[in-house]
């Protein structure tokens, strides 16, 4: 059925029944709530601090697109998912593969691969065969690896947890293998968040549904990024993770429940941070500018927590060579008027407590909005790395002695949204 004009009437009539902000939702609120942040504690710790002053400013396109790029090379990695695939047999299986793109191109670089294979069955008659390690295939230029979820850890976010164990143990591992290859004065992006925040989540959680916590592929995964960090801050290299698409609630959480703050409008910090670093109403819609925030720092975290088995439910022994404070997100927002889109772009605070540093990782991310509208490097990673529905179809037909678990949406819709 189409939306006919009557139709279209009646959803006007709804829509025009829905109000503009009043005034006490008045956006000029959250310039003077952004003052909280310099420093925001709740029950005795502190939940956001500002690195260095507080500030919130902007950055002309034109000049910093001209601007001298501050690094040689630029390095960014991205992976690609066939995304969980279900079986009747109550298998699950999710296929990612990694690579890693360079700014000027490096051949040899892009040619590597990391590939994982990760599956999960509630019984124990499911034979995965998981010996051997990696499998090396195109001339050492590519590698495999299959691995198991150890079966009844779960019994929900089973999808999920297959994604989460594919994804993140095909980017930590090629990282690792690549990341000696790197130039010493070359600037790093991960594409999301530093750490694996989805898994780590499920992991700090106690729950009888999703024992993740005691599966070995994911302390193996939480033992990658550490080393991924450890490498990045002892030879000072730059490392961030670009966040296209914030989530977190912490600071809108932690002001309502300071501050009594029931009626604030925003329920994410993103829509907060957009109205912070919008153009003012005599700006116009600020086309040609980037607004920013200075860097913060958000302590007492499972982050860093991760170090200290005794503080957190986990049984780990994770080696590591700084401090757990080291370790630590520290963040600033970036807002692009033009396409009313806000970045979150990470750094672990062993690398940016230098304040020098901190610069240089502003200018280049700046630079490379203003050149491209995402960094150039991330925009390469994500084309290498992308799984097409052509090549989905291809992989689940191989699992022959296998058949899909298919729902009515799947036959209604097929892949048709599964390559956006």
């Amino acid at each position: 059925m189409t939306l006919e004009p009557v139709h279209i009437k009646a959803i006007s009539s709804m829509v025009s029944r829905i109000d503009s902000l009043s005034e006490d939702d008045d956006p000029e609120k959250a310039p003077e709530l952004f003052e909280l942040l310099s420093e925001l504690e709740y029950d005795g710790k502190v939940v956001l601090k500002a690195l260095g002053k507080l500030f919130r400013a902007k950055a002309d396109i034109d000049r910093m697109s001209l601007a001298k790029d501050p690094f040689e090379k630029t390095y960014s990695c991205d992976s690609g998912s066939t995304n969980p695939i279900s079986f009747n047999s109550g298998l699950y299986v999710d296929l990612c593969h990694c690579s890693i793109a360079s700014t000027p191109t490096d051949i040899d670089l892009h040619s590597k691969w990391t590939m994982v294979m990760s599956t999960y069955s509630p019984g124990t008659g499911m034979v995965i065969d998981t010996t051997g390690g990696w499998e090396h295939f195109d001339e050492n230029e590519g590698r495999a690896s299959i691995v198991k979820i150890r079966p009844g850890l779960l019994k929900k976010r089973v999808d999920r947890m297959v994604h989460n164990i594919a994804l993140y143990l095909s980017e930590s591992e090629h990282i690792l293998w690549l990341m000696e290859k790197f130039d010493e004065d070359g600037f790093f992006i991960m594409d999301g968040p530093i750490y694996p925040k989805q898994l780590m989540y499920w992991m700090v959680v106690e729950s009888d549904d999703v024992q993740i916590r005691d599966d070995d592929n994911a302390k193996r995964i939480l033992q990658n990024y550490v080393d991924i960090m450890d490498h990045h801050i002892a030879n000072r290299r730059p490392l961030i993770g670009f966040v296209k698409n914030p989530e977190d609630m912490q600071t809108m959480i932690t002001l309502r429940k300071k501050y009594a703050m029931g009626d604030l409008p925003w329920l994410r910090d993103s829509q907060f941070f957009k109205n912070v670093l919008s153009p003012g109403k005599d700006e116009g819609k600020g086309s040609r500018w980037i607004t920013y925030t200075n860097w913060f720092l958000q302590p007492n975290q499972f982050y860093e927590n991760i170090m200290d088995s005794t503080s957190l439910v986990l049984d780990l022994d994770l080696k590591h060579e700084f401090p757990k404070e080291d370790y630590a997100i520290t963040f600033f927002m970036i807002f692009v008027p033009s396409i009313d889109v806000l970045f979150k772009i990470e750094s672990p605070y062993g690398i940016t407590k230098d304040e020098q540093m901190r610069d240089m990782i502003t200018r280049k991310v700046l630079h490379d909005i203003a050149v491209n509208g995402i960094p150039m490097t991330l925009s390469k990673a994500d084309s290498l790395a992308k799984i097409r529905i052509s090549e989905k179809k291809l992989i689940k037909g191989m699992f022959k002695g296998q058949k899909i678990d298919t729902i009515y949406n799947d036959v209604r819709w097929g892949e048709s949204i599964d390559d956006q």
